[in-house]
């Protein structure tokens, strides 16, 4: 585990999967992450690299070969990540292509991520590397569990997400069985920006939006006000999910999306992926802001 603090905040990173775990209010000692509770969803914070979501039957093919990743990739609960460079206000963490990943991803790679403490913000940076010699084929997203709710005094269903603009869109709906896309769509915001917390809001899974106006998600307690908000300026889709027996609510800044069920499982023509020439670099980075009032 890894630590930053400044006069607001502190964080806490894990180094397996370089996963944001903690974000500690230095004042109050407010917790505002997930704690990972085993028996609900043990995770905090999964970087995904280089797939979002599930692939059809976990495979993908490349070249005509094909290729098996587990769901959100190689990052997650990632042992060979390490430390790679730590400054006063910065974490920054590496995972390198190595003889196993290229039994599942025939690319060489450097993934950087960096945790900047900037006053009462974390910024999360992510640095793809090709060093192949070939063009390189990606995704790369976040899944931050915020906790919910914050306070003693408080439930669930005090809590709403707040959008940075009125919203006409609609959530695109996976398969449970298999966790594709399905292809059908549930229309959800109808010129509004809010969205209420409920438990049964998940039941069935993540929303999915690729065509929201806003690139920032407030989280907002109706005793309390603005708990924190999320800015994803870089990122083209956002899920929104939780367990439906989860304290948490997920805000999850994507470039990528998981399989439809009718995909070809083409890599290089997957729905939202990257493409990174030889010898590049790409750059993508969301913010969470803590409000004000509570560091």
């Amino acid at each position: 585990m890894h630590t930053l603090e400044n006069s607001q905040l502190k964080i806490a990173v894990n180094t397996i999967g370089a996963e944001l775990c903690k974000i500690t209010s230095v004042k109050t000692n407010t917790d505002f992450m997930w704690d990972a509770d085993p028996s609900v969803w043990g995770s905090f914070a999964p970087n995904l690299f280089p797939i979002i979501g599930a692939l059809k039957d976990d495979t993908y093919i490349f070249e005509s070969q094909e290729y098996k990743l587990p769901k959100h990739g190689i990052v997650r609960n990632n042992s060979a990540v390490v430390l790679h460079e730590q400054t006063p206000n910065s974490l920054t963490f590496k995972l390198s292509y190595s003889e196993n990943t290229l039994k599942i991803y025939p690319f060489k790679f450097e993934f950087y991520i960096t945790y900047k403490l900037i006053n009462n913000s974390i910024e999360v940076l992510h640095t793809i590397k090709n060093i192949d010699d070939k063009t390189m084929y990606f995704s790369v997203g976040g899944h931050p569990a915020f906790k919910c709710p914050v306070f003693e005094n408080e439930t669930y269903e005090d809590y709403f997400l707040e959008f940075e603009h009125a919203e006409t869109s609609k959530t695109h709906l996976i398969n449970m069985t298999n966790g594709l896309i399905s292809g059908d769509t549930k229309p959800f915001f109808n010129n509004s920006n809010k969205l209420a917390l409920t438990h049964d809001l998940f039941n069935a899974d993540a929303l999915i939006f690729k065509d929201l106006k806003s690139k920032k998600v407030a989280l907002k307690s109706k005793i309390h006000g603005e708990i924190l908000s999320v800015r994803y300026k870089d990122f083209t889709y956002l899920g929104i999910w939780a367990k439906p027996a989860g304290d948490y609510v997920c805000i999850e800044p994507w470039l990528g999306i998981a399989d439809k069920e009718t995909t070809n499982q083409d890599f290089k023509t997957k729905e939202g992926v990257l493409k990174l020439s030889a010898g590049n670099s790409f750059k993508a980075r969301y913010t969470i802001e803590i409000h004000n009032s509570l560091v």
